[in-house]
């Protein structure tokens, strides 16, 4: 793979890393969204392959880990599998663009070791967990059991926030763009 540079967010599900990215997409033309492959089912109808998530099954998923087609990868759940393929990333910088990743916080960490100082792993931390299952219930597309499981899952993952290279906190996402926006500029305009 030839090099380039990495934009890494990363947080408990619900704490806006998403909008985060998405704003960032919106205001640099420089920035390319790295899409995810996934062994799950799509949510919803609207939900496109190649375009929200490359959706994979899990025996295609496996065969990829095996041909080590992956940056990195993770079992999030039980036959529940997220990663990056080398593909994708190689897509990007084809472009002369920079790679920015919305993934989970163990993905987030696996990612900014394989690329090192070539990345800025950026964890996005939540007001609260509480402000967490709020923001699961609105969305409406998660049952009450796998929001526990979530959240669960989210309180061990405050927990790698000291692994990032920054902690930007969202309490007012106003402020939380603005930094997002400086930080990432400092990154890639100031080196």
């Amino acid at each position: 793979m030839s090099k380039g540079k990495a934009i890494i967010f990363s947080a408990p599900s619900g704490a806006g890393k998403t909008t985060i990215v998405r704003h960032l997409l919106s205001t640099r033309n420089d920035l390319e969204f790295s899409i995810s492959a996934c062994s799950r089912p799509r949510r919803n109808r609207t939900e496109v392959d190649g375009v929200d998530y490359y959706f994979l099954s899990v025996e295609d998923f496996k065969q990829k880990v095996t041909q080590d087609e992956f940056v990195e990868w993770e079992e999030v759940y039980k036959d529940s599998f997220y990663g990056t393929l080398k593909s994708e990333v190689q897509r990007i910088w084809d472009l002369g663009k920079t790679v920015i990743f919305d993934v989970d916080v163990v993905g987030g960490k696996n990612l900014k070791s394989y690329f090192g100082k070539d990345a800025l792993a950026i964890f996005v931390k939540p007001p609260s967990i509480q402000h967490l299952r709020d923001r699961l219930q609105l969305r409406d597309t998660e049952t009450t059991e796998s929001i526990d499981i979530r959240m669960a899952k989210a309180e061990k993952e405050m927990g790698y926030a000291v692994h990032f290279d920054y902690i930007l906190k969202n309490d007012d996402l106003t402020i939380a763009l603005k930094e997002a926006e400086k930080v990432v500029s400092d990154f890639l305009d100031h080196e």
